[in-house]
């Protein structure tokens, strides 16, 4: 598993563990005991867990641990939430060389029988004309990317590429390789620090206007679904091609009615600037990995619940956002967030 220290990584391990396998689980430093904790104290990780140093950008930096293994999650990815001066060589080539270095690995190590990549949604949905559902064969436009240059473009520029010259690899290195797409992934999490996922998907509670965009018609999948699938995939002898993996679809005025209905001590705006009242829904098909057998078991209160208590429980989010002056706590709300406090 690379990127095991990430919140969908440690969650996988975890869940692999839990199943009986020995995991090779990569990270940028084995060293750095307060990254790699939440991994070392997992259930079985003293007998199953061995943890390896692995940096996306280095050629051969994925041998030792890929060998001997017979199933690969690539989970690892260059940052999400990033503004940079030269995208091209400090985002967007590193994130096709990091895939590429772990199919070179997986074709050197001779004992690998697939290899699952986490790639996202957004390398399926960002088009000039938004369709009301995507699949499998859909592609984001990368032209529309370079030219408009959106909010994320960056991100969704890496990831596009990266799938793209991933298929193209494995083909020629004879890889069993297999996407999975998920879309925002929400629920708990072992990391001890406040996920980037769930900072988007809290925006509405923590205040984060710069997340609502990136919300408005969203599609969403409970983690503990996501990583259920990827070790479905990795184990369904038909399993083949991409894989959309996402449960629901909803608006951000859904979003809303759900935290309030559900958890009315927070604060949640009914109107969002630049964003419509009546917006469609934007659909992502999994019938693909639904045909195959697979089932989702979460509902979206359950990815939010599942989020709001984790966070709570390890103080980094408030219990409540709805002081005696609404607009000071608003602000307040989102001064606390901002600057990493954790909550009593």
């Amino acid at each position: 598993v690379t990127g095991a220290a990430g919140y969908v990584g440690s969650w996988l391990v975890m869940k692999l563990l839990q199943r009986g396998y020995i995991v090779h689980a990569t990270v940028r430093d084995p060293g750095n005991t307060s990254k790699v904790k939440h991994l070392l104290e997992l259930p079985k990780a003293d007998t199953n867990l061995r943890l390896w140093k692995g940096v996306l950008e280095e050629e051969g930096s994925f041998d030792e641990a890929i060998a001997g293994c017979e199933g690969v999650f690539h989970v690892a990815a260059t940052g999400v939430d990033i503004v940079s001066d030269d995208p091209e060589n400090e985002l967007i080539r590193p994130a096709i060389k990091g895939v590429l270095n772990i199919i070179n690995s997986c074709a050197k190590a001779k004992t690998v029988k697939r290899l699952v990549y986490t790639s996202s949604a957004v390398t399926l949905i960002v088009q000039g004309n938004p369709k009301p559902v995507y699949d499998e064969s859909s592609w984001s436009d990368l032209d529309l990317m370079y030219a408009v240059k959106m909010p994320g473009w960056i991100y969704f520029a890496s990831k596009t590429l990266a799938e793209k010259e991933a298929w193209k690899a494995a083909k020629e290195k004879k890889i069993d390789f297999i996407s999975i797409l998920p879309p925002l992934v929400i629920g708990p999490s072992i990391m001890p620090t406040f996920p980037l996922s769930l900072n988007m998907a809290l925006s509405l509670v923590t205040g984060n206007e710069d997340y609502y965009f990136s919300i408005k018609q969203g599609q969403f999948v409970h983690l503990d679904d996501l990583c259920e699938a990827q070790i479905f995939l990795l184990e369904h002898p038909q399993a083949e091609g991409r894989f959309i993996c996402s449960s629901h679809d909803a608006t951000i005025h859904d979003l809303a009615k759900i935290i309030r209905e559900n958890w009315p001590e927070y604060y949640v705006p009914s109107e969002f600037k630049g964003i419509d009242k009546d917006l469609p829904i934007v659909s992502l098909s999994s019938k693909k990995i639904q045909g195959l057998g697979f089932q989702f078991k979460y509902t979206l209160e359950d990815m939010y619940r599942d989020a709001i208590e984790t966070l709570r429980k390890k103080r980094l989010l408030p219990y409540s956002t709805k002081p005696a002056s609404k607009e000071q706590g608003w602000e307040t709300g989102k001064e606390k967030h901002t600057n990493g406090k954790t909550y009593g």
